[in-house]
């Protein structure tokens, strides 16, 4: 889908990107439902953007085929007036886009899948920076708590988070790595079928990140985080899966000239792929024995989607 990653890559990379932008794009060539909302705060504004993919058999359609969440995460595609041009941190939200608007054109040409596919992001080309190691982020005009609310929907069964996870010293791989399946506070083994669905996209093996307990905790709580790729497990009981677009060396949020179009359409295709398995019911996130048999023997984890007992 590189046409569409181009396409959408035009648009966002301007100081005037906005949700409409997009919306219009994506009707121009498919079909699907589209949402915008309009945000902001003393930090500044950010335009949420939904974007609804119905399927066959589809919840949409009074179906039960299972529906997947596909959200971009990022805290902004641009850094204006600090930096001119398209950020790093915003391939997680180019990817999503990319990967809806060939949705959407499939759906247009009779290529339907069979459960319905929810796309979500946010547009900011001016968000503000802020300090990190070992190199700087991009900060978000919006809290994590609002992005979640909008971003996450009750209807997904299962999320990929898109999101660039350069600025680290864990990850020394260019292109994009998962992450293991979580769930309900449990970082559970990650999903043969994504593994497989993986090499199949890349023609190489697949690559898996690292995640530490902290990871799945909410922002805002005091403790490390590699970055907010794993922030939509805090607010669903769906299973989420990060999805990291990556370079070998550390490389800020904030820096321009450091989007490879080739990495994030191959991630945007890898989204693809899981949606037409997953909606199909052939792709599982987890093993749901397996997952009743840990609860079972543990207990319940969910205290690790809030904010702890406040001793931060």
């Amino acid at each position: 889908m590189l046409k569409q990653i181009i396409d959408i890559f035009e648009i966002l990379d301007s100081p005037a990107a906005s949700g409409a932008q997009v919306q219009e794009y994506i009707s121009s060539i498919g079909e699907a439902g589209c949402e915008i909302k309009r945000a902001t705060s003393d930090k500044g504004a950010t335009d949420f953007i939904r974007i609804t993919v119905p399927g066959i058999r589809g919840k949409a359609a009074g179906g039960e085929a299972p529906t997947l969440g596909i959200i971009g995460r990022l805290g902004g595609l641009g850094a204006r007036p600090e930096r001119i041009g398209f950020v790093s941190d915003g391939d997680g939200a180019l990817a999503v886009l990319a990967a809806a608007a060939k949705l959407a054109k499939m759906a247009a040409e009779g290529d339907r899948l069979a459960g319905d596919v929810i796309l979500t992001t946010h547009i900011c080309p001016d968000a503000p920076t802020r300090p990190h190691k070992p190199v700087p982020f991009m900060d978000s005009p919006i809290p994590m708590e609002l992005k979640n609310d909008w971003e996450v929907s009750r209807e997904m069964d299962a999320i990929l988070s898109v999101d660039t996870t350069k600025g680290n010293k864990i990850l020394n791989h260019r292109g994009f790595a998962i992450s293991p399946t979580v769930k309900d506070g449990y970082i559970l083994k990650t999903s043969d079928d994504l593994l497989e669905l993986m090499a199949q996209v890349t023609g190489k093996l697949p690559q898996v990140f690292a995640l530490t307990q902290q990871d799945i905790t909410p922002y805002g709580n005091g403790l490390y985080h590699l970055n907010s790729i794993l922030q939509p497990c805090t607010a669903t009981a769906a299973p989420v899966v990060g999805v990291a677009i990556t370079t070998e060396v550390p490389v800020a949020g904030c820096a321009t000239g450091a989007t490879h179009l080739m990495d994030v359409e191959a991630a945007a295709r890898f989204a693809l792929e899981v949606a037409k398995s997953f909606t199909e019911g052939a792709c599982a996130f987890f093993d749901a024995a397996e997952f009743s048999k840990i609860q079972s023997l543990y207990g319940p984890m969910t205290h690790f989607q809030t904010s702890g007992n406040g001793a931060a």
